[in-house]
């Protein structure tokens, strides 16, 4: 089994820090938000983002599926009582010539193998679409 850890500090009321090997993140932890540092649902977000990302990178080799570029975009809705994620949606739009059929095998595949995403969809719904860019 693999095994992940982090560590993080407080480093004023406004925000604090998280370190994972060379890695540092900023964080909004103050109250009054910080537009300069992701606060926890956005980190959620971007976790969910980058095992996308990274499943792509994974699994194109494999598929020998041709890109040039991907974005991700997500929606997340929470509800105030309990406080909780109930839903994230995303957009993932893939720079390629590849067919419809190749594209949904892609997604197919990233939606299998995603450790976040499955995690994710476990406590939240946990939906999106693929598209080629335009």
């Amino acid at each position: 089994m693999l095994e992940y850890r982090i560590a993080a500090r407080r480093v004023d009321a406004e925000g604090s820090v998280a370190n994972a090997k060379m890695a540092e993140v900023k964080l909004d932890t103050g109250l009054a938000g910080s537009p300069d540092a992701f606060n926890p649902a956005e980190l959620l977000l971007a976790a969910i983002a980058a095992c996308m990302i990274k499943g792509i990178e994974r699994v194109t080799p494999m598929l020998d599926f041709k890109l040039d570029g991907v974005e991700v975009s997500l929606h997340a809705v929470r509800q105030d009582a309990p406080p909780k994620i109930v839903s994230v949606d995303d957009e993932l739009v893939v720079d390629t010539d590849e067919s419809d059929q190749r594209l949904e095998l892609l997604h197919k595949n990233i939606r299998k193998y995603g450790t976040i995403s499955n995690t994710v969809a476990t406590a939240a719904r946990l939906e999106g679409t693929i598209r080629r860019r335009s």
